[in-house]
């Protein structure tokens, strides 16, 4: 009997199923692995927004931790929507009990523009949070409450990079889907992986797709399912970025407003 490989998300719940450990969870099925989650808050929330956020408490979160890693152990874990310096800190504590990889995704904001992270929580999340992750992959809104950097453009990333490489993480992934094509940039979606000294860029197309929301999530435990399976970084980070492609590129309407991406893009093309 063959086990697969063991990826725990810490993260809000999404009710509309395209973002936080709904898409966490289809994302870690989708690349072959068993994903496991830890609930931080419930959200009220559907295409148009986010009508609605109850975070759960610590012991709560801490409980459900314990829970899977004591009897069921991890390979890799995520972390997403971690709404309070409590729940940061928290989370925190429990893994630096860990000798796994750890995927920071230092969710702010959502893809409607709704605050996600109380900005009580931010100096938890660079002081507490950031040293635990072997990857942090914030996107550049989450970049300029992290640092203060606004990128611009493409030759900005690097300084970006080096800026949340400070506060501990052992590889920063900056993703540039922001970044407006034209900007010194050859109208790639482009992202920076590196550790202060390698440095790897991730091009793929843009896609004239509006569906999008999840992907920020998608990314992350792409990357963490891979890094399971066994992946070093760079590979991982380029394995995530071709499935997160595709998943956007397929990306379908639903509701009045943002579609999700679709995370059984690669099943769908197969079928």
């Amino acid at each position: 009997m063959r086990i697969p490989p063991r990826v725990l998300t810490v993260a809000g719940s999404d009710s509309g199923g395209g973002a936080g450990i709904q898409a966490d969870l289809k994302t870690m099925l989708a690349l072959g692995t068993h994903g496991m989650s830890v609930l931080t808050a419930v959200t009220a929330q559907n295409s148009l927004g986010v009508q609605g956020a109850w975070e759960l408490p610590a012991e709560a979160v801490r409980a459900q931790f314990r829970s899977v890693v004591d009897d069921i152990g991890v390979q890799a874990v995520k972390t997403g929507m971690l709404s309070s310096a409590e729940l940061v800190e928290t989370v925190a504590e429990l893994l630096a009990g860990l000798r796994v990889p750890v995927v920071v995704d230092p969710v702010g904001v959502s893809k409607h523009g709704d605050a996600l992270l109380a900005a009580t929580a931010l100096d938890a999340v660079r002081t507490a949070l950031l040293p635990t992750a072997t990857v942090a992959t914030p996107n550049l809104d989450e970049v300029a409450q992290l640092t203060g950097i606004r990128v611009e453009e493409e030759a900005d990333m690097r300084r970006a990079a080096a800026a949340v490489l400070d506060f501990g993480p052992r590889w920063a992934l900056i993703k540039g889907g922001h970044l407006t094509a034209g900007h010194g940039d050859d109208g790639s979606a482009v992202d920076l992986l590196t550790d202060g000294t390698e440095e790897h860029w991730l091009r793929a197309p843009r896609h004239d797709n509006r569906h999008t929301h999840g992907t920020g999530c998608t990314l992350a435990s792409a990357l963490a399912a891979q890094l399971a399976k066994g992946d070093t970084v760079p590979q991982a980070a380029a394995a995530a970025k071709d499935y997160v492609t595709g998943a956007l590129a397929a990306g379908f309407r639903l509701g009045a407003g943002i579609g999700p991406v679709d995370h059984g893009w690669r099943w769908r093309d197969a079928h």
